[in-house]
């Protein structure tokens, strides 16, 4: 029995220890379960590290309660300015750079801001125009000077046959007024020098329409009473820097007949057309087109009884330039 036990020797030697640790502070299982549950500490965080929280955009649509308390400014001053403002010179500049230097240098100035001059002659249309039996040729062209607001505008048009007398020819004097940013008022007078000799008050505006087109129109009133009008549009289409199509149309009318002209009360002409430009420089562009022309209402009539044909297809070879 003795031998048997000796292998079990080391076994118990090391369990000795272990047997002999001291359990009193554990209690038993029963202890445990009737302690009561302990409420919970509060941690202190003194030692630890907030943190940073994130960065958010405040509300500009919402009105900010901001503090200006740090801000020390005075009242703001009311009324006109006081008289002391007004002791000094005019223009203290004068002292320094003297009274005529300073005088050209406020003349120069304004001039550069709006008050400049300048002039420009535009040849809308000089075109030869061939069709059935009709060859001829037309020019319509105006020139203006002045600043932006008022200026000085003379146009002239008019147009003729090949190995004929020259048919309709206008001259026309006007002021210009700026009513816009994009149009002009324009009065004046207009003088019919063909078929015969004819004065004419005028009234119109001439500027830049919606969509970019350039519109002319006007009313006149001749020395024998008669009331006419005349619009006009075309607009540049680029294809290249270089290349552009302009549709054009141009309406005349008339609020009574005048026999003497051969023109009728009503709508008494229409000329839509269509010219394709090629612009060498900005200033030189010759150019081909076709053009439908028709007389309408009483004036066809009138051209009928009188032999002529009221309406035709022209085919056009012309130049637009400016100086």
């Amino acid at each position: 029995m003795t031998v048997r036990l000796i292998p079990l020797a080391p076994l118990m030697l090391a369990a000795a220890p272990l047997a002999a640790q001291d359990h009193s502070a554990h209690g038993d299982h029963s202890a445990h379960q009737q302690q009561p549950e302990e409420e919970p500490q509060a941690e202190d965080h003194s030692q630890h590290q907030q943190a940073p929280k994130p960065f958010v955009l405040p509300d500009m649509t919402q009105p900010q309660a901001m503090d200006h308390s740090a801000h020390t400014v005075g009242d703001v001053p009311a009324g006109p300015p006081p008289a002391e403002a007004f002791e000094g010179p005019q223009h203290a500049a004068d002292r320094i750079f003297g009274e005529e230097t300073m005088a050209e240098a406020r003349a120069e100035n304004h001039a550069t801001h709006g008050d400049m001059k300048t002039g420009m002659l535009m040849v809308e249309r000089l075109e030869a125009r061939l069709g059935e039996g009709e060859d001829g040729y037309i020019w319509d062209m105006q020139g203006w000077y002045g600043g932006d607001i008022d200026k000085f505008v003379l146009k002239s048009e008019g147009e003729g046959e090949f190995g004929g007398g020259i048919e309709d020819a206008e001259v026309q004097a006007l002021w210009g007024h700026a009513i816009g940013p994009f149009f002009d008022l324009q009065a004046g007078v207009r003088l019919d020098l063909e078929p015969e000799t004819r004065s004419h008050l005028v009234l119109g505006v001439q500027g830049l329409a919606p969509y970019m087109w350039h519109v002319d129109g006007a009313l006149f009133l001749s020395d024998r009473g008669d009331v006419t009008a005349r619009i006009e549009g075309e607009y540049d289409q680029k294809i290249t820097q270089s290349l552009i199509v302009q549709p054009r149309i141009e309406l005349e009318l008339a609020a009574q007949d005048i026999p003497e002209r051969g023109i009728g009360a009503g709508i008494t002409k229409i000329e839509p057309g269509l010219r394709l430009c090629y612009e060498i420089a900005r200033e030189f562009a010759p150019y081909i087109g076709v053009e439908y022309e028709a007389k309408l209402g009483d004036t066809a009539d009138i051209a009928k009884a009188a032999g002529e044909d009221p309406d035709g297809l022209k085919f056009l070879l012309g130049l637009r330039a400016w100086f």
